[in-house]
């Protein structure tokens, strides 16, 4: 990641090359960003992804998780009004970590000596200050884990060791991501079928009459496809069946 050559790895640091256990849903993430942030003395936390491929002006930057609570619902699209571009063009050429000072703010967070080794952002912006780790994993998953708050001053080692954990935090939701991708993939064709005309607005016993079906077995199709689109109930299967590609 560039920094500085000639320290010891801790034993937190050596941890850091073994994987963790897998994550079950997103939640799972929560108390290791609460402890980043509390690390990171910070106020809140915020993850976001880059979305789209292809040519940069396609990119943007998607906020999907964060603590900044419904108060503060704006922060997310302040941030990505102010620094999104320059993010994105970022991430293409450097893993750098990004820090910036807020309007109340006197200095940007982060060690003087460590300053070689970080990406100034223009200051005053934004009411908060903050720290942006870009994590870039591939073809897919890259994008930053952000550490915001009023006078956050972590070390040079705490930096790093932050950057660390945003690795495995990232690598762990693409890793969520791809076994949802799989269990999607799995769906028959009875399931598609059932999701695509639930989709055109027809209700079950119309579905059922389409496909020679039970009003019952109908149902069960499309209650398995919920399941395995890790969904909450058909409507939203439905949208992240449509999102896929299985169904238009």
């Amino acid at each position: 990641m560039g920094y500085p050559a000639g320290r010891t790895m801790s034993s937190a640091e050596q941890l850091r090359t073994v994987r963790v256990n897998r994550i079950s849903s997103r939640s799972d993430l929560f108390p290791r960003l609460i402890a980043m942030q509390k690390l990171a003395d910070a106020q809140g936390f915020a993850i976001f992804r880059v979305s789209g491929s292809g040519l940069p002006a396609k990119q943007r930057l998607v906020c999907e998780l964060e603590n900044w609570g419904s108060s503060n619902a704006g922060f997310g699209k302040a941030f990505t009004d102010a620094y999104g571009d320059i993010l994105l063009d970022h991430i293409d050429k450097s893993l750098l970590p990004l820090s910036w000072a807020g309007g109340y703010d006197r200095a940007a967070p982060g060690p003087a000596d460590f300053s070689p080794f970080m990406t100034r952002l223009q200051d005053g912006i934004l009411p908060f200050s903050g720290l942006a780790f870009p994590v870039r994993l591939g073809a897919v998953g890259n994008g930053f884990i952000l550490f915001t708050g009023d006078e956050i001053d972590p070390s040079s080692d705490t930096i790093v060791e932050l950057h660390g954990r945003c690795c495995h935090i990232m690598m762990d939701l693409l890793s969520l991501d791809e076994r949802r991708t799989a269990a999607a993939e799995a769906l028959s064709e009875r399931e598609i079928a059932c999701l695509q005309l639930a989709g055109d607005g027809r209700i079950s016993e119309e579905i059922a009459d389409k496909l020679g079906l039970s009003v019952h077995t109908v149902n069960a199709y499309l209650g398995s496809a919920t399941i395995k689109l890790d969904s909450v109930n058909r409507i939203q299967a439905i949208a992240k069946a449509i999102r896929l590609g299985y169904i238009s």
